[in-house]
Formats: structure tokens, C-alpha cells, sequence
């Protein structure tokens, strides 16, 4: 390899190796984010459960991850789904409904409740009036915040009833009354032992996710790129073969 084609490889592996460790310290940096937010949802749920209206008037972070008791009328007939969710393996719905709590000055705002799981085959079709439950709920729930909106199509033409995304603006207009900040996911049994009957959602996982794996993948990228240059680039020995008078013959 001539010097300038060596230098040039020498400057893209000094970039390779550059964008690999700049990658791998992301990846640490969106671990320690993680292990942070797990230390501020292990704190919120040793927290004893209060009611709903203690929490009120508080802003969405500082009430995340935090178990309420809830109790409040159910407008059935508004509720929706939330299509193609998975649970068990199997495909089916988040049930979603609009709760109007007894206790506090809530007007006419209602909370919604990922009330449970239900297996629909198209991911998006049930029947809801075999889901109802008693027209006052009474339940342990946990306090979760909306998504961020991503671009793309919210609500599924196929189906009045069913959304893609959790957007508060369009579940407002769908459930026909406004909705509070804060989304509330029923706590419970989420062991299905009857695909026609509704089971509670599991609550997000705490764990650290792929992160550390991730930059270790990074950072052994990069080691590659370095070992792989100095293979090409360090200098070898070359033998050559012997000159000089014949090998002595046999008498």
C-alpha cells in the first residue's frame, strides 16, 4: 500500500473509530438516564397510595410513577381502544375509558383509564358492552403520563372507536368531554386466564434496557477499526531467499 492511500485509510479509521466511541458513550449516557428514572420510580411506588384528588392539582412529573386510589363514575358509552396491542403473546386491545371522579372539583373532566387488556383477533374490534364493569369504579391505578406525539395517522379509519396513539387532544374529541393531564392505568390480576374476559395491564417494566450491551458493541467496533489498521499498516519483514554458492553434494 503506497503512503497516501495508507494515509487516507489511516484518517477514515481514525473516523470510524471516532463515530464508534462517540456512539458507545451516547449509549452510557442513555443508561444512566434510565437507571435514574428506575430510581425515581422505585421511590414513587414505595410511596403509601393516596386518593386521586391529593394529586390533583399536582403537575404531571411530580405525580408520574405515583399509586392513587380512584373513585369515580364510568362513561361507558365513550370509552375507545387503543389497536394492536400484545399480551401473552397474543394480539388484542387496551381498553380505554373516561372516568369522572367523585371527590375534588374536577367540572366536567374526566380522567381516562387503560382499564384493562382484551384479545381481539384484528388487534381493533370488540364487544363493549362485555367488558363493563359496575357503573362506579373503585381502583388502585397508576398515574402515567401521555406519550409524546410522533407524526402519523392517530386513529384508524376502519374503526370509530379505535386509536393508534394515546394523544389526549384526540381522545378528548372522541370521548366528547376534556380529559385530565395525567392517564391512570388500572392495577390488578394481569394473569389471562379467560381470552374473553378483560385482565389488567401490567404496569412498564423496571429494567436498564439494552444500553450497556449496546456500548460495549460500540466500543468493540471500535477496537476492531484500530486493530484492523495497524494489521495493514505495520511494517513487515520480509524474508528473502538465500543467494550465494550450491549446497554441498554428496561423494
Amino acid at each position: 500500500m503506497t503512503r497516501g492511500r495508507l494515509i487516507g485509510f489511516g484518517v477514515l479509521t481514525c473516523v470510524a473509530i471516532g463515530t464508534c466511541i462517540r456512539l458507545g458513550f451516547w449509549q452510557l449516557d442513555r443508561l444512566a438516564q434510565r437507571r435514574a428514572r428506575n430510581a425515581v420510580v422505585t421511590s414513587r411506588g414505595a410511596e403509601p397510595v393516596v386518593p386521586l384528588e391529593r394529586i390533583a392539582a399536582q403537575d404531571t412529573s411530580a405525580s408520574h410513577w405515583r399509586r392513587v386510589r380512584l373513585r369515580g363514575v364510568a362513561d361507558y358509552p365513550a370509552e375507545l381502544v387503543h389497536a394492536t396491542r400484545t399480551q401473552g403473546g397474543m394480539p388484542g386491545v387496551h381498553v380505554l375509558t373516561p372516568v369522572k371522579p367523585l371527590a375534588g372539583a374536577w367540572g366536567d373532566t374526566a380522567v381516562l383509564v387503560i382499564r384493562g387488556y382484551l384479545a381481539a383477533p384484528d388487534g381493533r374490534t370488540i364487544d363493549f358492552g362485555a367488558v363493563r364493569e359496575p357503573d362506579t369504579l373503585d381502583l388502585d391505578v397508576l398515574v402515567l403520563a401521555y406519550p409524546v406525539l410522533r407524526p402519523g395517522l392517530v386513529t384508524m379509519p376502519s374503526n370509530a372507536r379505535a386509536v393508534r396513539v394515546l394523544d389526549r387532544d384526540t381522545l378528548s374529541v372522541k370521548t366528547g368531554r376534556p380529559l385530565a393531564r395525567m392517564l391512570l392505568l388500572a392495577l390488578g390480576d394481569t394473569v389471562i386466564r379467560d381470552v374473553a374476559v378483560l385482565t389488567r395491564v401490567p404496569p412498564p417494566a423496571i429494567t436498564e434496557g439494552p444500553h450497556l450491551s449496546y456500548a460495549l458493541q460500540w466500543f468493540g467496533f471500535a477496537t476492531v477499526f484500530g486493530i484492523g489498521f495497524l494489521a495493514v499498516a505495520w511494517p513487515r519483514r520480509r524474508t528473502r531467499p538465500a543467494t550465494g554458492g550450491r549446497p554441498p553434494q554428496s561423494a
